[in-house]
């Protein structure tokens, strides 16, 4: 298996030559990384491409470290049929990078977009419809970034006497807890059964 990834990360080397970035086989899948400027060229060959021929797209998803200075990925997993392959495409983002949108080349990519840029804040220049898909009209910030507060404010639920959306100070069933992992584990007082070999 390995063997058919590298020869496939070679053929794809030898014909984007300076597009590819990186290619790395591991868990037994290729991984392309690619500048953004050419996210759209190399998805392009690597859906047209005889040899190729990743047709569908099955997410698109990203990811946050932000100590780094890109702090964003944005990861394509595409899915050949008929090769029987599955190759992963990265490109690395800030904030402020524009990352080419490439719902010209799939356009199923719309909402998976959409998605990354609602829950990220992952900008996609020339997207044909960019608004938040998942969070509501008002909402601020971006909830799947590593720095996003744990609480907030204002909660929304439906409610069914007034039959609307309503927004309420958030409320926590439970007092917010600290834990320092410093305290022993305290146990029952009796033996359960099997715990008695534990100790010999």
């Amino acid at each position: 298996m390995d063997e058919t990834l590298n020869d496939l990360a070679a053929y794809i080397r030898e014909k984007l030559d300076g597009q590819i970035g990186d290619a790395v086989v591991a868990y037994g899948e290729l991984t392309l990384t690619v500048e953004p400027a050419d996210i759209v060229a190399v998805l392009n060959f690597l859906r047209s491409d005889v040899q190729c021929q990743f047709i569908s797209i099955i997410d698109i998803c990203g990811v946050d470290y932000p100590s780094r200075a890109r702090r964003f990925d944005v990861v394509y997993h595409l899915l050949s049929p008929r090769q029987n392959q599955r190759i992963r495409v990265r490109v690395m983002a800030d904030e402020d990078t524009l990352v080419p949108s490439v719902t010209e080349v799939f356009p199923g990519a719309d909402w998976f977009e959409r998605e990354a840029y609602d829950l990220y804040g992952i900008l996609f220049s020339g997207h044909p419809d960019l608004r938040r898909i998942l969070t509501d009209y008002g909402f601020e910030g971006h909830p799947l970034r590593k720095d996003f507060p744990l609480t907030g404010f204002v909660q929304v639920r439906y409610d069914d006497e007034v039959k609307r959306v309503v927004y309420e100070p958030v409320e926590l069933r439970q007092e917010f807890r600290n834990f320092d992992f410093l305290s022993p584990w305290e146990g029952t007082d009796y033996v359960l059964p099997g715990d008695e070999k534990a100790k010999q």
